[in-house]
């Protein structure tokens, strides 16, 4: 690329290598969502004077990360309103134990009091959509993201946000989708709409889908193996039995019913690239190969 020209979005760099998105789903058993309505800086919580003081941010973010949460600002697409409000969501995403819980406190400040298990707020269904648009983190989350939550938040507006970062700016828009922790990529170029829809009838699309959040990069990959065989769309289909990682390799056994799937993967480093718009430093990313796939039952 010569001096001075104009770099193609890390997206679209993406979308051309074909990069592949299964086994990339953020990491995170229990998230805590809470609103920051307003612009954010490259860090939501740190970086947004105009929205929270900035002390203020990193005891909210220090006390999330000692529970081993992750975190994440939300704020309702479109306009803003002149009197903002402080809804905050804990969701538990393990397969089994998922849950949603969801409160609203009278001032930032009171965060830092929130229950981390989100006992003292309501259960509720949800689900909670969470589309990354964080433009000041990266470009491709303003353009791809804030295109696929409008068109989500149309059809259930109730249940859609915007998100600050949640990892995989190459893979924008990216989309968390709570308590059972599916995370997508590229839903712009999917029928965002139906991918909720699915959700709602306990089924996922595979085509867009990183993975699960609660569960390891390799048994991410090998649901995603199994299900390209045998083309199971249940959110539930395919629960990981035994992990077992040897010589580089990790042999996953899955089971479904009576029936068992036993995929075994292989990690390997990509070539150089560039994972995010302001990257500077080209760096290799974890991709999975099939190494073998069997079924009994």
């Amino acid at each position: 690329m010569t001096m001075g020209a104009k770099r193609t979005p890390c997206s679209d760099q993406s979308l051309a290598r074909a990069d592949p998105m299964f086994g990339t789903a953020s990491a995170g058993s229990t998230w805590l969502m809470l609103e920051l309505e307003g612009p954010w800086g490259p860090s939501a919580f740190l970086q947004s004077p105009t929205v929270i003081d900035p002390t203020l941010g990193r005891a909210i973010v220090r006390r999330a990360e000692a529970a081993k949460m992750r975190i994440a600002a939300i704020r309702r697409h479109g306009r803003r309103s002149g009197d903002p409000r402080w809804r905050w969501y804990v969701a538990q995403s393990d397969p089994g134990g998922e849950a949603l819980y969801h409160g609203e406190v009278d001032d930032p400040r009171d965060y830092l009091e929130v229950a981390l298990d989100g006992s003292d707020g309501e259960r509720v269904d949800g689900p909670l959509v969470a589309v990354c648009a964080h433009g000041k983190h990266d470009q491709c989350c303003a353009v791809r993201g804030r295109a696929a939550v409008a068109a989500i938040a149309a059809e259930y507006p109730e249940s859609t946000w915007e998100c600050s970062h949640l990892g995989g700016d190459r893979f924008a828009a990216t989309m968390l989708v709570l308590p059972v922790g599916l995370c997508y990529g590229r839903v712009d170029s999917a029928d965002a709409v139906d991918l909720i829809r699915r959700y709602h009838d306990g089924r996922l699309n595979d085509e867009f889908l990183r993975g699960r959040t609660s569960l390891p990069h390799a048994v991410q990959a090998a649901q995603h193996f199994a299900r390209e065989k045998w083309g199971d769309d249940r959110i539930d289909a395919w629960a990981p039995a035994d992990v077992a990682t040897r010589d580089g390799s990790t042999r996953v056994t899955l089971r479904d019913g009576a029936r068992t799937a036993v995929v075994t993967v292989a990690e390997r480093m990509s070539a150089p690239l560039l994972s995010q718009c302001a990257a500077t430093t080209e760096g290799r990313v974890r991709t999975f190969v099939l190494e073998s796939l069997s079924r009994s039952g």
